[in-house]
Formats: structure tokens, C-alpha cells, sequence
């Protein structure tokens, strides 16, 4: 391992910020909260480890039964560890003077997660397995180690895989059939009791709670009053018929605990993201080639927009999808295929159940003139077929290589570059980048492949200078002395 240089930080803060709670039982595990945007007194926090609770709740009986629900779910979710390595902070000062008091303390977090394949596919947040070394499922007091098969940040599902025959897979609902007011049962592992079910009704689809990482956060959350909380995250959502409708994901809470309303992944989403996870390594994303923006009153008055429905075209993508099609800024989007457009919540979402190279109709207002194109949907490097993108990942970079795509190179203004992703400790830590920064040139060369560019700073030493853009669009340029 090469001794690392003088570093110079980068301005940029990636990720989820977390907040430590200490258990008896030496257990370190994170809470992830978010401030709500109509409220800065109230948080969004992701349900997935422990804090103690300080608020109940007792639901009133409703006009079902949920014992079948209950029977045909709870064998199917799974209580889910993760190791992430050893905290700093667990050292005496005494393992200093006098030789070391054992091995510090692995900090280990919790979650639960839903067999979804009877071979041991098992979807899960993106949160709960985030910075893992190493993972288990414990199902039925039996525990599995897990291999992380994918992630995706953009809509925080993550899938895992155990050896295993004959498990009890879920059954699938549909989240597109769910109604405002329907019972649902939130199954999952809060606080460490395994197999908990809560009831409560749907009170809102396709919500917005702005908390997704991501290049291209998708949030259409079903909002549910059943009680979720701390190591909810990756469990089931589902209906009085025990069919998974939703991967319950955050709470919106003044106190980390379950105050009033949980939000889960709709289902429809969360399979045709674990389906391309395990099929093909990342997620197809569909691209239609603009940005787009809610319709808030201020802006229907501004630009004499008769309809809240919909949503506002603020950017469209050079020779994208949405450009070849005749789209232009400012149109307003109001119908994608057979769906009904109320909001950028069921924008991403109509467009979430699609791939690359799908057609598909579009209805829009220009200057109050309704008209409609046909999308050609696009892939992440512009073309319309399904791809498998090139990664290099290096234990001694401490991070995973990627070429950037055709939608980062327009957001970003570069012509190429390779993206920093899944950093850990390691070289570009120390070299002061963070997670999503582009490198765009090496030594005045331009940096186009992850495989080249992870080989040359590896080996290299001298004098290196980078230049490239932090995740915020910041233009950066460092040079360094390597050993």
C-alpha cells in the first residue's frame, strides 16, 4: 500500500447525515433524520435502528380482520445486521498505555427485509445495508450470511441474496391499485422485536418528503398512519390480504419515533427496481429528457396556468428524448401514457414503471393549448437499449469508478469523466474528494475509462494534478506530491 500525500478538502457534503444512539448491549446504531420542508420543528428519519421510544400509540379496532393479512406476511420479512467496521471511539485510553483491552466494538445497525423469491432474493432500504462490511439475515432464529447484490440510492431499495430453498416468499399487491383509506399492516422489526405488526390506513400517494439521495432521486412515497418505527425500514408494507404493497422506508417525526405517519416505497417501484438489480447489476432507468418542476399557485398565477395538474418543464436535455419529440421549456405536462400527471410525485412514478427504448404518449398544455408528442424513452447514455455500465473498483482507491452518463455530462457541462461512487476509507479519501465527485482530467488527459483511470492511480506517484466537478457543480483543480 503506497503511503498516502498531502490532501486538500473538497467543499461538498454527499449522503445521509447520521446521529449515533449508544445501546447497553455495545450495539452503535444510526438514525438518519431529515428536517420536514413545512415544518423545521418536525423531521423526516429513515425507520431502520434503535432509539428508545417515547410515545405510543393504540390503534382503534377497524371493521377487518388482519389475522390472515398477519399469517400470510410476517414468515416472509426478516430481520436484517449490519456490520460496518470498528468505531474509533470505543478505544480506552488504557488499550494506549497498557497493551489494548480487547478489540474495539463493531458498530452494528439494524433493519428488516422481505423474501421476495423462494431461492432467498430479498429487497430491503439502501440505508439499512449503507457502508455494510459485512451482513446478516436472521430469519426464524436462524441467521444467514447475506450477499448485497445491488443498491440503488435513487429510490433507496436494495436487494440481497442467502442460500436458501423453499423460503417463504411474499405474495405481490399492487401499489397502483391502492386506495386513500384502504387498511394496511406494516411488518418488520422495530426496535429489535422481530416479527411486529401495526395497522393503520393509507392516507396519501405519491408524496414528496425529500430525502432520497441519488443522481435522480424518485420519491412517490404511499403515506400510511400505521405506526413505523426504528428498524421498520426494509420491512413490508401490505394489504388486509397479507400482499406487499409498500417497503416502509421513513418516519416523520419531532422525536425519532412514531408520531403520526410512516412512508414506504410503493411496491411497483421497489420490484421493477430489485428485478433489473438482479437481472443486470443497476437499475434501467428511463429518461424522458427534461426537468421538471411542481405547479405551485405562485406559478400557475405567474405564467397564466389555468390547473394545478401536472407538472412544469423547466429543462430539456440537448438532443434527448424529450426534445426530439418537440418539447419545449415551460410546457406543462399533464398526462404520461394512460396516467393522469397531478404532481411531480406521479410524474417519476408513471415514469418508473418504464425502459429505454418504450414509446410513450405524452400530453401537454402550450400557452393553454393542449397537444400531445410521442417519447422515444432514453437510457442513461442516450441510446434506447438496456445497459450494463463499467465499473472498476479498488480496495486501494477505497472507492468504485464510473464513466459518467449522458444526463450528468449535460447537468455537469463536461464532455467526459469518471465518478466517484461507494467511497470507504482509502487513496481519494485522503486525497480530499468525496462521494460523486467527477474527475474530468489527469495530468491534462482527459479521463474517460474507470478501468484506466483506477490502474494509473494506483501506481502512480509524482507530481498529480486533477481537475474535475464536485457533485454541487463546483469546478475543481488540485495538484498533489505522491509517494
Amino acid at each position: 500500500m503506497k503511503s498516502l500525500f498531502k490532501t486538500t478538502g473538497v467543499s461538498f457534503v454527499a449522503g445521509l447525515a447520521g446521529a449515533a444512539a449508544w445501546t447497553t448491549l455495545n450495539v452503535n446504531e444510526t438514525e438518519h433524520s431529515y428536517d420536514f420542508p413545512q415544518n423545521t420543528k418536525t423531521e423526516v428519519s429513515f425507520a431502520s435502528q434503535y432509539r428508545p421510544a417515547d410515545h405510543g400509540y393504540s390503534p382503534t379496532e377497524g371493521p377487518v380482520s388482519f389475522v390472515e393479512a398477519s399469517e400470510n406476511s410476517t414468515e416472509s420479512v426478516v430481520f436484517i445486521k449490519n456490520f460496518s467496521g470498528t468505531d474509533p471511539r470505543r478505544y480506552s485510553m488504557f488499550d494506549y498505555f497498557f497493551g489494548g483491552g480487547g478489540a474495539p466494538s463493531q458498530q452494528v445497525s439494524t433493519g428488516s427485509g422481505v423474501i421476495i423469491s423462494d431461492d432467498g432474493y430479498i429487497v430491503t432500504n439502501n440505508h439499512v445495508i449503507d457502508r455494510a462490511e459485512t451482513i446478516e439475515v436472521v430469519h426464524k432464529k436462524r441467521t444467514y450470511k447475506a450477499k448485497l447484490v445491488g443498491t440503488d440510492k435513487n429510490t433507496d431499495i436494495a436487494v440481497l441474496k442467502i442460500e436458501g430453498t423453499d423460503l417463504p416468499a411474499i405474495k405481490r399487491g399492487s401499489s397502483r391499485d391502492l386506495k386513500i383509506g384502504e387498511w394496511v399492516l406494516a411488518v418488520g422489526n422495530p426496535f429489535n422485536l422481530t416479527s411486529t405488526v401495526t395497522a393503520g390506513i393509507v392516507s396519501a400517494k405519491e408524496r414528496q418528503i425529500n430525502i432520497l439521495g441519488g443522481d435522480f432521486p424518485l420519491e412517490s412515497f404511499i403515506q400510511t398512519d400505521a405506526p413505523i418505527n426504528p428498524g421498520n425500514s426494509g420491512g413490508a408494507l401490505v394489504n388486509v390480504n397479507g400482499e406487499l404493497v409498500g417497503i416502509n422506508t421513513a418516519i416523520l417525526s419531532r422525536t425519532g419515533s412514531y408520531t403520526g405517519y410512516g412512508f414506504a416505497v410503493p411496491v411497483d417501484i421497489a420490484m421493477k427496481v430489485s428485478s433489473d438489480l438482479i437481472q443486470y447489476g443497476e437499475v434501467q432507468k428511463a429518461i424522458p429528457g427534461i426537468e421538471a418542476v411542481e405547479i405551485t399557485p405562485e406559478l400557475a398565477e405567474e405564467m397564466n396556468i389555468k390547473t394545478l395538474d401536472g407538472v412544469i418543464v423547466t429543462h430539456v436535455v440537448k438532443s434527448g428524448a424529450a426534445e426530439r419529440a418537440g418539447l419545449q421549456r415551460n410546457d406543462v405536462i399533464t398526462k404520461l401514457g394512460s396516467q393522469t400527471i397531478t404532481g411531480k410525485g406521479s410524474f417519476e412514478e408513471a415514469i418508473s414503471h418504464y425502459y429505454p427504448g418504450d414509446q410513450l404518449p405524452v400530453s401537454y398544455l402550450r400557452n393553454g393549448v393542449m397537444k400531445s408528442a410521442n417519447l422515444q424513452l432514453q437510457n442513461l447514455e442516450g441510446g434506447n437499449g438496456v445497459i450494463k455500465r463499467e465499473f472498476y473498483s479498488s480496495a486501494i482507491l477505497g472507492a468504485r469508478l464510473e464513466a459518467v452518463n449522458t444526463i450528468e455530462k449535460d447537468k455537469f457541462g463536461v464532455d467526459n469523466g469518471i465518478k466517484i461512487t461507494g467511497l470507504t476509507r482509502g487513496y481519494l479519501r485522503e486525497l480530499g474528494l468525496r462521494e460523486g465527485f467527477i474527475i474530468t482530467q489527469i495530468n491534462g488527459d482527459p479521463a474517460k475509462d474507470p478501468t484506466k483511470v483506477g490502474a494509473y492511480l494506483e501506481k502512480f506517484s509524482g507530481r498529480l494534478l486533477l481537475e474535475g466537478v464536485a457533485s454541487n457543480g463546483q469546478p475543481f483543480m488540485q495538484s498533489y506530491n505522491v509517494r
